[in-house]
């Protein structure tokens, strides 16, 4: 949740990781903030928490080229330091995430009715 307060408060950086070439930028970052946010609230209650992890995790999915585009940019743009460290577990990171936001919406959690 506090991850979705950032495409908000600080969208002009957040617009930088998203690709260029990609249509209506400021809206889908507007629109993953959003979910992001709702999926966050999804998982504190326990009727929604199935299909809040789910819906984080699609999300998560749906935002690996934007990471990619990140680290590519960084690489391209950047001389060598300790950033770097962040660029090559960013991706390993965001399959963990994945796994967890999943494994967290089906413990011992039925399905809403």
């Amino acid at each position: 949740m506090l991850a979705s307060t950032f495409h908000f408060t600080a969208s002009e950086t957040q617009l930088k990781i998203i690709p260029p070439f990609l249509p209506f930028r400021r809206a889908a970052l507007y629109i993953t903030g959003a979910l992001e946010l709702l999926g966050g609230y999804g998982m504190l209650l326990p009727r929604f928490q199935r299909q809040a992890s789910q819906g984080l995790a699609a999300l998560l999915v749906a935002i690996v080229p934007a990471n990619i585009y990140h680290a590519y940019v960084y690489f391209k743009h950047s001389k060598p330091s300790k950033a770097r460290y962040y660029h090559y577990s960013r991706m390993p990171i965001q399959v963990l995430l994945i796994l967890l936001t999943l494994w967290s919406g089906s413990k011992n959690n039925p399905p809403a009715k």
